[in-house]
């Protein structure tokens, strides 16, 4: 199938990568618009969504740039409002920002605490916030909140900070899905496993927990039973599917999407 998306306007938060190669994000946004979406791609690193939008308009589709601190209400009103003045509606919303900071509940400094709470959860708050009532106005739209495996399980690396935000954030998914149903906005979580994306290298502590960077792919891959780890387009994929009307008697749901991590991890 081609242009699942046709027509359809798309905010992707988080659309540049924290560093080179293909991150969530950068890969749903270049998804989204190979597919027929206009994008607004976000993010606090205003080069890097632009190197994202780079690529979209160089092979000859539309995207535009903005740059907004996700963690900071009028940034994220903002970035609502730009998209609405250059493309009139907003279809779809990928939240895709996330940071780890390893440390459990002993460990984990209380700013490291704040700071994964804001940019993990605040972010999808906010953006749910600001976008649902255009949505409301337009009547109807689709949400995607990029949570993790960890919201759902412990992985063997203690971060208490991370596990507790995605698990919130899977659950305040639930409830906004329930809620806004009858508004024809739906609202789904996806959940990445051992992911081999720049977030992973990126966050502070998590690469040496698994004993160093030129490890850390052998070591996660080892964990999965499919026997390798996933990318950025597998989580790609999977938000075109729930942004796509392919899933439109889909809301509330928790995707996996982890070469069946969780189905070893008691």
């Amino acid at each position: 199938m081609a242009d699942r998306l046709k027509g359809k306007v798309a905010i992707v938060v988080g659309a540049g990568s924290i560093g080179p190669g293909w991150g969530n994000g950068k890969a749903t946004a270049v998804t989204f618009a190979r597919e027929g979406a206009k994008v607004l791609c976000a993010d606090i690193n205003l080069a890097a969504a632009e190197e994202t939008v780079g690529i979209i308009k160089g092979e000859g589709l539309e995207a535009r740039a903005h740059r907004a601190d996700v963690t900071k209400s009028a940034e994220v009103a903002g970035m609502v409002e730009a998209c609405l003045k250059a493309y009139g509606r907003i279809d779809i919303l990928d939240n895709n920002v996330g940071i780890a900071a390893v440390g459990g509940v002993v460990e984990v400094s209380e700013a490291d605490w704040d700071r994964v709470m804001a940019i993990n959860l605040k972010s999808c708050y906010l953006g749910m916030k600001h976008a649902i009532p255009a949505m409301e106005k337009q009547g109807g739209g689709a949400i995607i909140n990029i949570a993790s495996i960890a919201g759902i399980r412990y992985t063997g690396v203690p971060y208490a900070s991370y596990y507790a935000s995605k698990a919130a954030m899977i659950h305040l998914t639930r409830t906004t899905a329930a809620q806004y149903a009858p508004k024809k906005i739906r609202v789904n979580a996806i959940l990445p496993g051992l992911m081999e994306t720049p977030m992973v290298l990126k966050s502070a502590g998590l690469a040496a927990a698994y004993g160093g960077e030129e490890e850390v792919w052998k070591a996660r891959a080892k964990q999965v039973p499919m026997g390798f780890g996933g990318n950025a387009w597998d989580v790609a994929f999977a938000a075109l599917y729930l942004a796509s009307d392919e899933s439109r008697y889909v809301t509330g749901i928790e995707l996996v999407v982890d070469g069946g991590v969780t189905l070893k991890y008691a």
